[in-house]
């Protein structure tokens, strides 16, 4: 049960981290938003698991490679009082849309997440082989606030905060 508790958080906080990347403000000349989110991002928030218990969780992210044109990396870690995990990922951008794989080493969990993006707020679906997930960013000037939902499984929600270092 642990397991699979960490599975569903770990696959949350990796979406959290991709997410992270919304855009910021005015679109970059390219018209890509990810080119913006370059650097370090660090933040807090809660997980609440389904039998209603919260948890604090601290976490650093760094965004590369959107500038050069191509795939944006994202690395995050994370942890708790009862987590940590590893997150790499790469994701795409193109006229409005994001795609993208992440992998998360530390529990050997992959999945794909696609859906809309505007400077303002990205909406997205997460997908994996043991859950779904809904996630909403709100973005504002340089923070964002990171809402992700997942019904139904063992991480009812998880809401975080991240601010540019």
């Amino acid at each position: 049960m642990i397991f699979s508790r960490s599975l569903n958080w770990t696959a949350a906080a990796a979406l959290a981290a991709f997410l992270a990347s919304a855009p910021q403000g005015v679109q970059a000349q390219s018209g890509n938003p990810l080119t913006r989110l370059e650097g370090a991002w660090s933040g807090n928030g809660t997980i609440t698991l389904k039998d209603g218990s919260q948890e604090r969780i601290r976490c650093r992210a760094s965004y590369k490679g959107a500038s050069s044109g191509g795939d944006t990396r994202i690395d995050l870690r994370c942890a708790s009082d009862s987590y940590k995990f590893e997150l790499s990922s790469q994701v795409a951008y193109s006229n409005g849309q994001i795609s993208g794989n992440w992998n998360e080493t530390t529990r050997n969990a992959a999945g794909q997440i696609s859906g809309t993006a505007t400077p303002s707020k990205i909406d997205v679906r997460a997908m994996g082989q043991t859950f779904a997930a809904l996630i909403t960013i709100n973005v504002r000037s340089d923070s964002q606030s990171v809402s992700i939902k997942s019904p139904g499984s063992q991480m009812q929600e998880v809401a975080i905060n991240l601010s540019r270092q």
